[in-house]
Formats: structure tokens, sequence, C-alpha cells
């Protein structure tokens, strides 16, 4: 399937998603399915769908350089939180210019929240990738963790932004697209989602994905053989923060209260690494399916009130994971190919016995 294919299906997708779920007349039988995967119907189904859609938007971000390119990145939590916090400035500036300048200004788009937390953070992510260029594995990963303590740090000393102590964003009213506002965040998030996993499918199948993939394989010989490493390296630490950025911007408004300890939970961090190497890293869709069964079964667990604590969500993650690094290194997209290079090799070697 060719790029602009792939982009009109995977609008048809999201559009036939938002009918189902959003639509006057189908949403009314769409309530069992509703149930059925996080144990409730109506603002329960949008809550838990939203942050499936997150985990989706996070790791295919990170795929783009944890798993095209080989770069491990425990960083998710800076840039997810740089999204979140340009929001909070961009929500408080209306108030700001009328104190210092007595100038009234009418209060920011959500959209436009969006886009500007995906351009400070993938600003910050081309910056990441200049300054630690020289790192490779394990050094890379630190560096990448390093910048979300000094992240972590700057905010909880930042009172503009509610520092340590944290912040209210009241939801307004009305939501621009009709609804409750939780379902105009749902509906936003849906959108990102689609464009996140449009844009790392396209990269897969372009020469960018090709490039990303030697260095993946062997930087050194990459870069022997004329690829431009440190240009796809910037493109790949700029493209991953920027979703990441994005994903994190509506946050403020779906949760009414950001602190340090919200924004940079660990959670972020190790689902948005979980969740691709579940469903397997050197494909678009291996994310996409680690988000959709991780994610549900984490908002099936909190919703219904089987897990009370937090915590024991990581647990899961650290069971499946270990279960997947077991029975399936390379995930369950790995898993498949496997099973069809299988089939398909007793396939070939019956039709050699016939004609022998």
């Amino acid at each position: 399937m060719r790029a602009g294919t792939f982009w009109i299906a995977a609008a048809a997708v999201g559009l036939a998603v938002l009918g189902l779920t959003r639509g006057p007349i189908i949403s009314e039988y769409f309530g069992y399915v509703e149930y059925f995967l996080f144990g409730g119907s109506g603002d329960y189904f949008f809550f838990s769908a939203y942050v499936v859609l997150q985990y989706i938007v996070l790791s295919s971000a990170w795929n783009i350089l944890g798993g095209y390119t080989g770069y491990i990145n425990f960083g998710t939590g800076a840039f997810f939180a740089m999204g979140a916090y340009s929001s909070v400035v961009l929500h408080k500036m209306p108030a700001l210019t009328q104190a210092w300048f007595g100038i009234s200004t009418p209060a920011v788009p959500l959209p436009v929240m969006i886009l500007v937390g995906g351009i400070v953070s993938g600003i910050v992510g081309l910056g990441t990738g200049y300054l630690t260029l020289r790192l490779r594995g394990v050094f890379f990963a630190i560096a990448t963790l390093a910048l979300a303590i000094v992240v972590q740090t700057l905010i909880v000393n930042w009172d503009y932004v509610g520092g340590s102590r944290g912040t209210y964003i009241i939801r307004p009213a009305l939501a621009p697209l009709g609804g409750d506002y939780i379902q105009y965040l749902y509906t936003l998030m849906l959108v990102l989602a689609v464009i996140s996993v449009g844009i790392a499918r396209t990269i897969e199948r372009s020469t960018l994905g090709f490039g990303f993939a030697a260095i993946r394989d062997d930087e050194l010989a990459a870069e022997a053989a004329g690829v431009p490493t440190l240009r796809l390296k910037l493109i790949a630490t700029t493209l991953s923060g920027a979703l990441m950025g994005m994903a994190g911007a509506p946050l403020p408004y779906y949760i009414t209260y950001l602190d340090p300890a919200s924004s940079f939970n660990l959670a972020y961090a190790v689902n948005s690494v979980a969740m691709p190497v579940i469903g397997g890293m050197t494909s678009w869709i291996g994310p996409l399916l680690g988000a959709l069964l991780l994610g549900t079964i984490q908002q099936r667990l909190t919703v219904t009130h089987l897990v009370d604590n937090p915590a024991v969500n990581l647990l899961v993650v650290g069971l499946l994971l270990i279960f997947f690094v077991i029975a399936a290194p390379n995930g369950i997209v790995g898993l498949v190919k496997a099973r069809r290079r299988k089939r398909a090799g007793a396939i070939e070697a019956l039709a050699q016995q016939r004609t022998a």
C-alpha cells in the first residue's frame, strides 16, 4: 500500500471509530463494546480511551528513535511534560497580558497548544540529538534520563507554572465540537494517534526509514557507506520529541490538576518502552498493537477497580514484558512473521517432495 493510500485508509478508520463512539445513534449500541473493553460506558469509555490513544502516540513516537534507529530513549517524561507545561503557559497567557499590559487577549485554543507543545518539544529533541550525537547505546540512554531529571528540576522551581505545588486548570464549560469536553479531548487524541501512526508507517517505507535501519544495524558501516547519520539522528530525535510533546499538551485539561509528579509519572516512560517491545519495534504496527493490548488491560483494571494501586499496573507491564522477551523477543509482529516464514518453508518443502 502506497503512502497516500495508507493515509486515506488511516483517516477512514479514524472517522469510523469516531462515528462509532460519538455518533448519536450508533454510540447507543456501542455501549456493549465499551463495557467489554473498559468495564464502563459513556464518560468511563472516553476517559479510558483517551489514555490508550495517548499511549499509541507515545509508543509510536518512542519507536521512531528507539525502534527504527536503535537509540533507547528514557526521557519520554521530559518531552511529555514539556508539552503539558507549554499548555499551562499558554493557558495563563491572557491573564498575564491583562495584568502586565492591560491588554485583553482571547484564550488560546487547545489545537494551537498542541502545536506549540510539539514545536517546543521538537526543538528540545533537536538540541538533545545534537548534544548527544557522539553517545551511543547505554550512554545515550543515560543522557536522556539526565534530560528528564534536568527538566523536572526546572519545572519544580518555576513558580509561574505552579512549581512543586502544581496548578489547577479549569476545563471550558462548552466543547468546540459539542458534547462533553472529555469527548473533545478524546477526539483530538484520536486525530493525534492517526497522525503519529501515519508518520511512523510513512517513515518505515521511505528512504528515511532505510537510513534509520542502517543506523540501527551498524552505524559505523552506515557512515562508511555514505549515510548521513548525524542528519538522520537529528530528524529522529526531533520527530520523536515533537510527537511526545503533542501527546502531553492536552494533559492539563484531562486531569485538571498538573504537578511534576503527574507529568513525570514513571508509567509514561515505562509504557512507552514496553509497548513497542511487546508489539514489535521494527514495524509501525508493533507500537500500535502493544499500546492497544497493554493500555486496554491497564485501563480495564483501573476503571473496574480491580487494581486500586497504580503501581500494580507497572507490575502488569513488567510481567508482560518478561513474558514477551522470553517467548517472543521480536514482539507480536516478529512472532507472526516467524510463523509465516515457518509455514512458507513447510509449504515449499512439501512442494519439493511432490516434485521429487
